[in-house]
């Protein structure tokens, strides 16, 4: 057989595999990743006082931010990408297509969508036990707040899109040839729609189809269907073993090389995008110039990382003058970016004292 460079997928979606199709799943785990740093990193900020939401407070105001990002992440999911899902249901729990979370389908931009209603609600402040309001502030200074403490968050999402090996990279060798040592062969591919239907599964010659019916014949139940009885050949893989060794020797000639774009996301959403915030928050600045280069710079990368990946195969119309569904949201990120910044800096010349945010070891300054 011979050896391919470029490494064979094993990884499983479950942190902790309870049964089959239930347990403690890797995207999850980045969720909760993802909000325990956000909460961590703004009580830090509260407690030097940096920020204006009390440091009391971090934790209501992170019961909105989840909120946000799990009803507006879902949501924006199904009305750009999946729409049937409104109206998918079924007898099995949890009955409602929208339900299934555990089945992945969260939209970044609709997360994004999220927080800024989130951030909204949280700038209208929280009572105390007089029933005072504490914490009010300006929406733009809470969006400030919310762009640094996101790119963790997306970070780890990323990382989770690799594990679950979904979003795929565009081919870089077909299958049966050697790719490069830093592509990666995901068998998860096989999953998907033909690539002449508009799927990601490439073409096999005969004899590459031939070895792939032998391999799911020696796995699959009888009463198994082809999709089930990859699954087993996939399970198998993942368990590791001489026997998952036998696998991988079988079917890793049978899948493409693509490049890793969950990866290239995860370094540039979620540390080059943090590293620029973080630069941009080093000086004060006025309330809306951190949110609006979250936005400008988030956009810009998503449209350059996205070059690498491929749209999602259930679209019908995948690219639109040459451009996916997310590039086209980031476009417009990119545009409201700009249109916030602008509009940020023209408050803050109006305003006397000046609203600022951001700084190290010093209290920001702010108008009442």
């Amino acid at each position: 057989m011979p050896t391919l460079a470029s490494w064979l997928h094993d990884l499983s979606p479950f942190a902790l595999k309870i049964t089959d199709g239930f347990g403690l799943r890797w995207y999850g785990l980045s969720y909760a990743m993802g909000f325990v740093v956000a909460y961590l990193f703004m009580r830090l900020l509260a407690r030097r006082g940096l920020i204006l939401i009390p440091a009391e407070r971090i934790g209501d105001a992170m019961t909105w931010l989840i909120l946000g990002v799990v009803v507006g992440g879902r949501l924006g999911y199904a009305i750009f990408y999946e729409p049937r899902l409104f109206i998918t249901f079924s007898s099995s729990f949890p009955w409602w297509g929208m339900f299934t979370l555990n089945k992945g389908g969260m939209a970044s931009h609709g997360g994004i969508a999220g927080v800024i209603i989130a951030s909204w609600w949280i700038s209208r402040g929280f009572k105390d036990e007089s029933g005072r309001i504490v914490g009010k502030c300006s929406m733009l200074h809470v969006l400030d707040v919310m762009s640094v403490a996101a790119p963790p968050g997306l970070f780890f999402g990323r990382i989770a899109n690799f594990i679950n090996g979904e979003l795929l990279g565009k081919i870089v060798t077909p299958p049966g040839q050697p790719g490069p040592w830093w592509a990666v062969r995901f068998p998860q591919e096989m999953l998907s729609e033909p690539m002449s239907k508009g799927g990601h599964r490439p073409d096999l010659t005969q004899g590459q189809q031939h070895a792939l019916e032998e391999l799911l014949l020696k796995h699959a139940l009888p009463t198994d269907n082809l999709d089930q009885a990859y699954q087993r050949v996939l399970d198998q893989l993942e368990k590791g073993g001489e026997a998952g060794r036998r696998v991988a020797a079988e079917l890793g000639p049978l899948i493409s090389s693509r490049h890793p774009s969950q990866l290239y996301q995860a370094l540039a959403e979620g540390i080059v995008l943090w590293v620029v915030l973080m630069l941009i928050w080093r000086r004060p600045r006025a309330s809306g110039v951190v949110a609006s280069w979250f936005l400008i710079v988030y956009g810009v990368l998503r449209v350059l990382t996205e070059v690498w990946r491929l749209p999602d195969a259930q679209l019908t119309v995948q690219r639109i003058l040459g451009l996916s569904r997310g590039q086209w949201l980031s476009v417009l990120m990119v545009i409201a970016g700009f249109c916030l910044l602008g509009a940020s800096l023209a408050i803050a010349r109006r305003t006397s004292p000046v609203r600022l945010v951001g700084g190290w070891g010093r209290r920001t300054e702010h108008s009442a």
